[in-house]
């Protein structure tokens, strides 16, 4: 069975790996289909592509999108989107202006609190335009701050934390509207209890996992899934799953590209 993944992460973001190592990974995994869904941004897709044709692996163009819910934030993965729409470019554009505002206001907030890192520092770590409180974590345990990623976010970068600066997010209603606008396809991501330690956590993604997969036809919603893959190094740091660890079945992969088609077409 052709097995995907359409949830992973480059350096065009908050991810580890360039674009075209992504993609040589991902086939060393034995995936034949990958979602390059790097946060508000599509810079990466171009680099992934050209590596795709040599790997033989299939690259869907995402994103994935912070937008405003209930609990405070939700992630949504868009699919299919293409690169050259103005439109879109735009709102693309002005979220990664807003990071960079908010990582600005991080970074003030952390000399402030005694951990001497600069913008420059953060902006070296990210190499992108998309820059995250990763980007920051990185930077603190370049400078000797911390121990690791993890201990950036419990002492500094964390909801509560001292340089804990919350998002200007859109609301959800707009993302999807930009992205039906474009036939493209929405997906909520990583929909679980928002346990932070990592054996809990992967001990109840197990369990949300199969109700998800077992709810979503009986009303009508598509499926889809991955593993929010930002690099090796990061899943041995936080206990995530390596790249290969969690796939979809192609199926699910048609499923989502037929609706991507009929909207193409319904849009003509």
């Amino acid at each position: 069975m052709p097995a995907a993944d359409l949830h992973l992460h480059s350096t065009a973001s908050d991810g580890s790996h360039p674009p075209a190592d992504v993609v040589a990974l991902a086939a060393e995994a034995g995936l034949v289909t990958i979602a390059l869904t790097d946060h508000d941004t599509l810079g990466g897709l171009a680099e992934a592509r050209q590596a795709a044709e040599a790997a033989n692996v299939r690259v869907i163009s995402g994103c994935e999108f912070s937008v405003a819910a209930p609990w405070g934030e939700m992630h949504l993965l868009g699919y299919f989107l293409p690169e050259e729409d103005e439109v879109l470019s735009r709102f693309l554009i002005g979220q990664r202006e807003a990071r960079g505002a908010r990582m600005r206001e991080i970074v003030r907030r952390l000399q402030a609190s005694g951990a001497a890192v600069d913008l420059a520092a953060v902006l070296a770590e990210s190499g992108g335009d998309a820059v995250g409180r990763p980007h920051a974590a990185r930077a603190l345990l370049s400078a000797g701050h911390v121990r690791n990623v993890n201990e950036a976010f419990h002492r500094y970068l964390g909801r509560g934390r001292p340089a804990f600066v919350p998002k200007v997010l859109p609301a959800l209603e707009e993302v999807t509207a930009l992205v039906a606008r474009v036939a493209g396809v929405t997906s909520a991501a990583h929909l679980r209890d928002r346990a932070t330690r990592p054996a809990l956590q992967r001990l109840k993604e197990a369990a949300l996992r199969a109700r998800l997969e077992t709810l979503a036809p009986e009303v009508g919603m598509l499926r889809s899934g991955g593993t929010d893959w930002h690099g090796e190094r990061e899943a041995d740091a936080e206990g995530r799953a390596h790249l290969g660890e969690i796939t979809i079945p192609g199926a699910w992969v048609d499923a989502l590209d037929a609706l991507h088609q009929r909207r193409l077409r319904e849009a003509a």
